[in-house]
């Protein structure tokens, strides 16, 4: 009897720390599932628990996502959505992205993404469809033209009337050359930017808009004998042209995206990611 009750108190020590390492796992892994996860902020305002879903273009193009690889972290818009990230508490492994075309981000419906960034620019038209976050990224439209070409020395928006635009559609780019340019063309419409490049190359119109960055990124990369032929002074069109991050209509994840925007201005990443990806050099002025 003695022996037996030895043994049995054996396995009971055995069984109570076999539950107790039990206990002790399920919480250690619980807390590990949950780091990286997100903050107190985002919770139960992403699609999916604990992973933030980022969408970007199809393809996403240089400078704002290098090689087509937003997951690589290289490019300027690749990086401000993974110090977004960091910032509302999610890790790199939580970070999921999608793929949209640029029409399709900000047309209304469900969307398959927390938040879309493909240089939207934020206008009061889009609003009635997406939200936008505030502004992280502030710049000038710009043309780009061939080495002699009939854009090429153009010094005011009297001097480009004649001058065969072309354009992405649905961009505020193509809204600037028919509401501010007004050319006695009608500017040539693209699906997207690839499309306009190789109109341009090949000489079917004689320059094409484009955000400045983009610009001349075309320019010293994409076009040879390409250059940024000038850029337009904000108070052309009335302001620059400020990106947001897209999201759903009256989605609340905005106001932490927002919060975490602000910090991330105040202690100067979002500078230094610029100065990183988009260091410009001066392109003329185009004035009225």
């Amino acid at each position: 009897m003695r022996r037996l009750a030895v043994i049995f108190a054996a396995a009971s020590s055995l069984a109570l720390f076999a539950c107790s390492d039990d206990s002790d796992s399920d919480t250690t892994s619980e807390a590990s599932s949950e780091a990286g996860a997100g903050n107190e902020c985002t919770a139960g305002k992403t699609l999916e628990d604990g992973v933030l879903t980022i969408a970007t273009g199809t393809p996403a193009y240089s400078p704002w996502v290098i090689d087509d690889a937003p997951e690589s972290k290289e490019g300027f818009e690749a990086a401000v959505a993974y110090a977004v990230a960091e910032e509302l508490g999610f890790s790199d492994a939580n970070v999921k992205w999608v793929r949209t075309s640029f029409d399709e981000a900000i047309q209304p419906g469900a969307k398959n993404f927390d938040f879309n960034l493909q240089q939207y620019s934020i206008t009061d038209e889009r609003k009635e469809t997406v939200s936008f976050s505030d502004p992280y990224y502030t710049t000038n439209q710009a043309m780009v033209g061939l080495e002699g070409s009939a854009a090429a020395g153009v010094g005011t928006l009297a001097d480009l009337k004649s001058i065969k635009f072309g354009a992405q559609s649905g961009t505020t780019s193509l809204d600037f050359i028919t509401e501010v340019i007004q050319p006695d063309t009608e500017p040539y419409v693209y699906d997207d930017n690839a499309a306009a490049k190789a109109a341009l190359e090949a000489g079917q119109v004689d320059a094409i808009v484009v955000d400045l960055p983009t610009a001349f990124y075309i320019a010293a990369v994409e076009i040879e004998g390409a250059s940024v032929v000038g850029q337009f002074a904000a108070d052309l069109s009335g302001q620059a042209d400020e990106f947001g991050l897209v999201f759903d209509l009256d989605n609340p994840l905005v106001d932490c995206v927002n919060t975490a925007l602000a910090t991330l201005k105040d202690d100067g990443t979002l500078a230094e990611i610029e100065s990183t990806w988009l260091n410009e050099t001066g392109a003329p002025v185009i004035s009225e």
